[in-house]
């Protein structure tokens, strides 16, 4: 059976994060007991949290895929859209880590200030 172009999308996703050391990933179920619009790839890497949505060409986002996403970026997690197209932002987005606020580095601090 042949790859639908979607399945494209997440499997270059996937190959991308198995390039990193320590990332946990899976693919949320929702069919009837899960929570809809979830995205289809869930991340953590590093002590921080992403939504992955992976769509094919020029499709976007259903509603409640957006709502899932927003209510993540909301929660100060980094979720968004990937496709053909920015496939390859996946790995900077993980590594860079230019999302990480100053809100996050108080927090390291923190925990860094109980350890001692």
């Amino acid at each position: 059976m042949a790859m639908t172009p979607e399945k494209k999308v997440k499997q270059r996703v996937v190959n991308l994060l198995k390039e990193l050391d320590d990332v946990y990933y899976f693919f949320p179920a929702t069919g009837g007991y899960g929570r809809s619009g979830v995205p289809d790839i869930v991340v953590c890497y590093k002590g921080m949290f992403y939504g992955i949505e992976c769509k094919a060409g020029s499709n976007k986002a259903t509603a409640l895929q957006t709502r899932e996403l927003e209510n993540i970026n909301a929660a100060e997690g980094v979720a968004w859209v990937v496709n053909e197209d920015n496939v390859d932002s996946v790995l900077g987005v993980l590594k860079t880590r230019e999302h990480d606020g100053p809100r996050r580095k108080s927090w390291q601090q923190l925990v860094l200030d109980l350890e001692d």
